[in-house]
C-alpha cells in the first residue's frame, strides 16, 4: 500500500514542473548565465518546487490511506524538509548570506533530532547529536554543491533513494522509510525529463529549493534507516556513507581545493568531479552517466554485505569499495595532467585501471590485516577471551576503512615512491595515527570494551606504520632496480628545454618502457648542474655539439618550438652533423623539425 501511495510523487512532480514552466513565474524566478557554472542562458529555477511537491504528495498520501503511521519522527523529518525548501526558495529569489543558510540548516537538523531521529549506534548522547548534526548539515550542502550540471544531482539522488528503498524492504524493514524513499526517487524521476534532455539543454533547474531538500531528505533517511538502528556492525555504519559516497567525495574534493586556493567554499566554480570529467573529454551526459555508474556500484557493494551480514564479507566489501574509490581518485588526479586519447571512445577511457595503485591498495589490505593480527597475538596471545575476539572482529573492518580514508588524502596513492623521503614517512605515520584514533573512538563509543586492552590500538598503529613504510621503500627499490635494468637497453633521449613541457615529457618517458632520459639541455644558468626530478641538466644549447658526443643519445626532443629561428636552426644542424634524430615537441611528438621550420616560413 505504501508503495502504491508513493507513486503519486511522479505525476505530482512532473505536472508541477510543467505547469510552472507555463506560468508567469517562469520569467521571474530564473538563474542568470554565469561563467563558473554550466549554463549559457537564463533558466527557470522551478524544479525544486516540483521535487518538494512530489515528495509531499507521495509521503502524505501514504499517511492518508493508513499505509504509514504519522509519528513524531516522520513529522520532524518533513518539518525539516519544509524549512529547507522555503529557505532554498528564498535563496533562489534573493541570495542569502552563507551564515543565514547555515543557521536554517542547523535549525532543520535540530528539529529532526528533537523529534526522535538520532544516532543510536553511539551511546554518548552529546557525541551522537554532534555526529548527526554534522551529517545532516553536511549532506544538505553536499547536494547543494553537487547541483552543477544538468541531471547530476537528481540522478545521484534518485539512485540513493532507490538504495534506501531496497534497504527498507530487505535489511531494515520499514514502511515509513520505504514510502519516503520511493517518494523521493519518483519526485526526481518526474523532474529529470525537464532537466536532463537528450536533445538539448535543461528547461529548468532545481535551485537551492531542490538541492537542499534532496540532500537533507537523504541524510535523514540515512539516520532513520541505518544509524537509528542500535546495531554495531561496520556494515550498518557504512551503509548510508557508501550509498552517498559520490556526493561526499565531490564535496571533500571541492572543499580541499578551495581551502588550499584561499577561496570561499560556498563560491561557485568549475572544480567539481563532473567538471574534471568534462575537461578530460567526456560530454556532460557521459560524465553524469559515469558518476551514476560509480554511485550504483558503491551502493550495491554496501547492500550486498549488509544482506549477507558476515564480518569476513564486510572486510571484502570494504576492500572492493576502496579499490574503486582509489582508482577513481587516481583518474581524477590525472585529469589535469593528461590529455585524452582521441582515438579511443572517451567514456571507456575513464575505466582505465591504474595497476600500480591497484596493487598498492591490495598489498595495504594484506599488511593492515597482518599488523592487526600480530598486535592481537602480542597483546592477547593466540586465543584471547570471547569478548576480546568479539571486539577484534568488530574493530578490524573499522580499522581498515579508517586506514583507507586517511591514506587517500595523505597522498599514499598519489605518487610513485622512487623519491620517498622523510616527508612521505611522516605522512604514513600521521595517516596511521589519525585512522587508529578514529577506529578506537568508534569502537569505544559503540562497544563496552571490558577486558579488551586499549594498549592494543597503540601496538597496532606502531606495527602498521612500520610495515606500510617498509612496503613503500621496497616498492621504491623495485621500481629503481627495474628502471636501471631498462635504462641499460632503452632508447637514449636528450630533452632540450627544462620548462613545463620538458618536465611533463620527461615524466611520460620515464613511465614508458624502452625509454631512457639522459638529461636536459637548457640555457637557464640557475639550472646548471641541478637535477629536475632526478634528471640532470647537462648544459646549454650552445654546448649541444659537445653534449651529443659525450652522451651519445639516440634522439633529441626539442620542447621549445617557439624559440628564435636561429636557435632552432643551430640545434637541428648540430643533431644533423652528429647523425642524431631530432624532433620538435609540444605536448606530443609533432613533426620532423626541418618540415616544421619550412612550414613556418610559408
Amino acid at each position: 500500500m505504501s508503495t502504491l501511495a508513493a507513486l503519486a510523487a511522479f505525476p505530482a512532480a512532473a505536472l508541477s514542473v510543467w505547469a510552472l514552466l507555463h506560468s508567469p513565474l517562469a520569467a521571474r524566478l530564473v538563474a542568470a548565465p554565469s561563467a563558473d557554472r554550466w549554463r549559457a542562458r537564463a533558466t527557470p529555477l522551478l524544479g525544486g518546487i516540483g521535487i518538494f511537491l512530489g515528495i509531499t504528495a507521495g509521503l502524505w498520501l501514504a499517511i492518508a490511506v493508513g499505509a504509514v503511521p504519522l509519528t513524531r519522527e516522520i513529522a520532524g523529518i518533513y518539518g525539516g524538509i519544509s524549512i529547507l525548501f522555503l529557505a532554498g526558495l528564498a535563496d533562489d529569489l534573493r541570495p542569502m548570506p552563507p551564515l543565514a543558510k547555515l543557521a536554517l540548516q542547523i535549525a532543520a537538523a535540530v528539529l529532526v533530532l528533537a523529534t526522535g531521529t538520532d544516532v543510536q549506534l553511539i551511546h554518548a548522547q552529546v557525541v551522537a547529536w554532534a555526529l548527526a548534526l554534522l551529517w545532516l548539515v553536511g549532506m544538505t550542502n553536499a547536494f547543494n554543491l553537487l547541483d552543477n550540471m544538468d541531471g547530476l544531482a537528481a540522478t545521484l539522488a534518485g539512485i540513493a533513494f532507490a538504495f534506501f528503498a531496497i534497504d527498507a524492504v530487505t535489511i531494515h524493514p520499514s514502511h515509513t522509510i520505504l514510502a519516503l524513499s520511493l517518494a523521493g526517487a519518483l519526485a526526481c524521476a518526474g523532474f529529470l525529463p525537464f532537466n536532463l534532455r537528450p536533445g538539448g539543454k535543461a528547461l529548468v533547474f532545481m535551485g537551492d529549493s531542490g538541492s537542499q531538500v534532496l540532500g537533507f531528505t537523504l541524510a535523514a533517511l540515512g539516520l532513520s534507516a541505518s544509524w537509528k538502528v542500535a546495531g554495531t556492525t561496520v556494515a550498518t555504519l557504512l551503509l548510508p556513507i557508501l550509498i552517498l559516497a559520490v556526493p561526499i567525495l565531490d564535496t571533500t574534493l571541492v572543499t580541499i581545493v578551495r581551502l588550499l586556493e584561499g577561496r570561499p567554499i560556498s563560491q561557485g566554480g568549475r572544480d567539481h568531479t563532473s567538471h574534471r570529467l568534462v575537461r578530460f573529454g567526456l560530454s556532460e551526459k557521459h560524465a553524469v552517466l559515469l558518476l551514476a555508474v560509480i554511485a550504483s556500484a558503491l551502493g550495491a557493494t554496501s547492500l550486498a554485505y549488509n544482506v549477507l551480514d558476515d564480518q569476513r564479507l564486510a572486510l571484502v566489501g570494504v576492500l572492493v569499495t576502496f579499490v574503486l574509490l582509489v582508482q577513481f581518485a587516481s583518474f581524477l588526479a590525472d585529469v589535469e595532467r593528461r590529455a585524452p586519447d582521441t582515438d579511443a571512445p572517451r567514456l571507456l577511457q575513464t575505466f582505465a585501471v591504474h595497476w600500480r595503485r591497484l596493487v598498492e591498495v591490495l598489498v595495504d589490505f594484506v599488511l593492515i590485516t597482518a599488523a592487526f593480527g600480530a598486535a592481537y597475538v602480542l597483546k592477547f596471545d593466540w586465543h584471547g577471551t570471547t569478548n576480546q575476539r568479539h571486539i577484534a572482529l568488530v574493530s578490524l573492518p573499522i580499522v581498515i576503512a579508517a586506514r583507507y580514508l586517511a591514506f587517500i588524502p595523505a597522498g599514499l596513492y598519489r605518487s610513485i615512491w622512487r623519491y620517498a623521503g622523510s616527508r612521505d614517512v611522516g605522512a604514513i605515520a600521521f595517516a596511521v595515527a589519525v585512522s587508529e584514533l578514529v577506529a578506537f573512538a568508534y569502537v569505544a563509543l559503540t562497544q563496552p570494551l571490558g577486558d579488551f586492552s586499549r594498549a592494543f590500538f597503540l601496538i597496532d598503529a606502531l606495527l602498521c606504520a612500520a610495515v606500510i613504510a617498509a612496503s613503500r621503500l621496497v616498492e621504491r627499490a623495485l621500481v629503481t632496480g627495474l628502471r636501471s635494468y631498462r635504462d641499460r637497453t632503452g632508447r637514449r633521449t636528450l630533452i632540450v628545454g627544462a620548462g613545463r613541457t620538458g618536465r611533463s615529457l620527461m615524466r611520460e618517458l620515464r613511465e614508458t618502457a624502452g625509454e631512457r632520459v639522459l638529461g636536459f639541455v637548457d640555457d637557464n644558468a640557475r639550472l646548471r648542474r641541478r637535477r629536475i626530478h632526478g634528471v640532470p641538466v647537462v648544459g646549454g644549447t650552445h654546448e649541444l655539439e659537445r653534449l651529443l658526443q659525450r652522451h651519445e643519445p639516440d634522439i633529441v626532443l626539442v620542447t621549445i618550438p617557439d624559440a628564435p629561428r636561429d636557435r632552432l636552426d643551430a640545434i637541428v644542424n648540430a643533431c644533423a652533423d652528429a647523425g642524431v634524430t631530432c624532433r620538435l615537441v609540444r605536448r606530443e611528438i609533432d613533426l620532423d623539425p626541418r618540415v616544421a621550420l619550412g612550414a613556418a616560413t610559408e
